[in-house]
């Protein structure tokens, strides 16, 4: 709530892409809680992927059941194919009349520590740019032909675009990550640029960068790997999707209104060493 007993994000339509297990699914819910009036949630299938624990009912349906019919929307999406993710948007506005935020945080994760750069296959490379990058860059594409035709809301803003990068976006890691860590870096330089090239548009382009987070898709990773990180992490612990959904939150509200162009970590202080 604000200050003034008004939800953080009331009335507001929200896209979230990859919203069916993970951050994206915490980020979701805690929009919902927030007051959003609709919330697209955009991925490859309803259904949480293979070992979410807790997950076992859509995201959509967990928004509808708990804040109320038509609150939430599925949508497939392959974030990949620009007509698709322009097909969210359209859906986005025919249902909720305007489009507000989207938080692109559709993305894959880096599991093999063994493969330097020279032994990575292309299709690998190819395969991270397409998702992480290339799908930051068709969300906040559609969104912003959306965004620039519409009216500001009461606060003056046309709308929020939201990319989700990474601490590894902001610095290099070992363990071969090199094409992870190259296209979360290109999702947050292009966020850097929205944010330039829209704010007299009084558009906010922000990047949440979180650290390591106990979710399925870091089920797999390399326990080595993994422990290497969070020792280097002063928070030393697995990040809760529920603490980093609390940073989508706060980019979203009217208080981060001229917040733009910013890498916002949360990582547990691991950018601070």
């Amino acid at each position: 709530m604000m200050g003034n007993g008004i939800p953080r994000l009331h009335n507001k339509v929200a896209v979230i892409t990859g919203s069916s297990s993970g951050l994206g699914r915490a980020i979701a819910v805690a929009f919902a809680s927030h007051g959003t009036k609709l919330i697209i949630c955009a991925d490859l299938q309803p259904e949480a992927r293979r070992g979410s624990e807790g997950e076992d009912i859509a995201t959509h349906e967990v928004i509808c059941r708990a804040y109320g019919e038509g609150k939430a929307r599925f949508v497939k999406c392959d974030v990949g194919v620009s007509e698709e993710v322009k097909q969210v948007i359209r859906v986005a506005v025919e249902d909720g009349g305007r489009l507000d935020v989207i938080v692109n945080n559709a993305g894959i994760g880096h599991t093999d520590p063994t493969l330097r750069l020279h032994q990575l296959p292309d299709s690998e490379w190819d395969r991270f740019i397409r998702i992480n990058a290339t799908g930051v860059y068709n969300g906040s594409k559609h969104a912003l032909a959306q965004m620039v035709t519409q009216e500001p809301d009461a606060k003056g803003s046309r709308g929020r675009i939201i990319n989700v990068s990474s601490v590894m976006g902001l610095v290099a890691s070992a363990g071969g990550a090199g094409a992870y860590n190259a296209s979360k870096a290109a999702s947050l330089n292009l966020t850097r640029q929205i944010a330039l090239d829209y704010a007299r548009d009084r558009i906010t382009a922000n990047a949440l960068c979180p650290g390591l987070i106990k979710t399925a898709m870091t089920r797999d990773l390399d326990e080595a790997a993994a422990m290497a990180f969070l020792n280097a992490t002063p928070w030393g612990d697995w990040l809760g999707a529920d603490d980093v959904a609390g940073g989508a939150v706060f980019l979203a509200s009217d208080d981060a209104a001229v917040v733009t162009g910013i890498a916002l970590p949360v990582d547990g202080g691991y950018v601070a060493m």
